[in-house]
């Protein structure tokens, strides 16, 4: 039986992103994987991560990746020198050595031909999949897609989203936080937990959501 997966903010953490899907939830052709975005900064191995995405993708897998903010601020300086400052400021510089690059400019034009390509929010039966969250006060929150990568919600009373489950990251939460989220059957999920920072903060863990089975798998950044 095909699954529904998410997995949210890799951050560069290669390592536990392959282990997770490859050997935790053991990825299947027949499955779907949605990637909730932020696939770069912060963590050391951001080309390693695409090129896996990618790499996924060509051999036949069924990968939907999502813009996350940290895409779009990696795109915003590579077309205005100007947004550069912002980007550097959320640890683009690590990703700019992942790459071996000292300018953005110097990014291979695939990658960022991957970047511009990257679709805002992703509906699935009564599911939606996003990177942050939706303008709750728009009459088209899917028209708003500054919200998409910035702004997270843990409650929405938007009629047009009404009945809908929303999966999302961006904002880093406990397993126990999110645990208890899916337990709850809450209209608003959040699967971060923060593979990039310390277990001493709470977080360390990349996760996956089996959705159709509300079934979390984590991994631990070691």
């Amino acid at each position: 039986m095909s699954r529904l997966i998410a997995i949210a903010d890799i951050h560069g953490c290669y390592k536990p992103f392959y282990e997770l899907v490859v050997k935790t939830i053991d990825l299947k052709k027949a499955d779907r994987l949605i990637l909730l975005g932020d696939y770069i900064d912060r963590g050391m191995q951001s080309k390693e991560v695409i090129d896996f995405i990618i790499d996924l993708k060509e051999k036949g897998f069924d990968i939907i990746p999502l813009a996350g903010n940290h895409e779009a601020m990696l795109l915003d300086s590579y077309t205005d020198p100007a947004m550069l400052y912002l980007w550097i400021m959320n640890s683009g510089e690590t990703t700019l050595q992942s790459f071996g690059v000292l300018n953005v400019q110097d990014i291979e034009k695939g990658y960022i031909d991957f970047f511009s390509g990257l679709k805002y929010y992703e509906s699935t039966g009564n599911y939606l999949f996003v990177h942050a969250g939706f303008n709750d006060g728009d009459a088209d929150p899917f028209s708003d897609t500054n919200h998409m990568i910035w702004e997270s919600r843990l409650s929405y009373e938007n009629p047009v989203l009404w009945g809908k489950t929303i999966i999302h990251g961006h904002r880093p939460k406990t397993l126990d936080f999110v645990k208890k989220q899916i337990d709850k059957r809450t209209g608003v999920i959040p699967i971060d937990t923060g593979c990039v920072y310390g277990l001493e903060m709470g977080y360390g863990f990349l996760s996956a959501l089996d959705v159709n089975g509300m079934k979390l798998y984590s991994v631990p950044n070691n």
